[in-house]
């Protein structure tokens, strides 16, 4: 990750250590002792993790907190998806009737096209409704339509004043 220290990473290597001395210790007296010691790394890694964590979002936000200030709206944009973080759903992968996961591309393509065939080419229905047709027809003007001006101001003065009106 991005924003783990070097000295995070070191003890990360140094508990990697530990637990392989617990795995390959020959007695219990010997697994005991090298247990408390990947206890002791083991929480001073999860100390630093979460102080560098803490330092990496202080630093996001001040960056935000920049940007919103110079009026800087790309940087404030990319500083705020990097704290909400990737929200996408991972893509699940196309699979056959059988249920065999489909890797090749045209493969998926004609099974996609299989799926919609059969809920969308139906039989006609047997009864079909009886519909029947309005007894009078409506008073609706069908001829040639006039663009009225809006009543809105345009799209450059308002957002001329909303940028006037937004203060950070």
């Amino acid at each position: 990750m991005v924003w783990i220290t070097v000295g995070t990473m070191d003890k990360i290597q140094e508990r990697r250590n530990k637990k392989a001395a617990i795995n390959t210790s020959r007695t219990r007296a010997e697994k005991a002792k090298a247990q408390a010691e990947y206890t002791e790394v083991n929480e001073q890694v999860k100390r630093s993790i979460r102080t560098d964590k803490r330092k990496f979002v202080e630093d996001l936000a001040t960056t935000a907190e920049k940007a919103a200030r110079e009026g800087n709206m790309r940087q404030l944009y990319d500083t705020t998806k990097k704290v909400s973080g990737n929200r996408r759903k991972p893509e699940r992968p196309v699979k056959s009737k059988e249920g065999k996961v489909i890797t090749n591309i045209e493969e998926q393509q004609n099974r996609w096209v299989e799926h919609f065939k059969e809920p969308l080419n139906r039989p006609a229905p047997l009864n079909p409704p009886n519909i029947e047709a309005a007894s009078t027809d409506l008073p609706i003007d069908v001829g040639h339509q006039q663009l009225k001006k809006s009543a809105w101001p345009s799209d450059k003065s308002r957002v001329a004043k909303q940028r006037d009106q937004t203060t950070f």
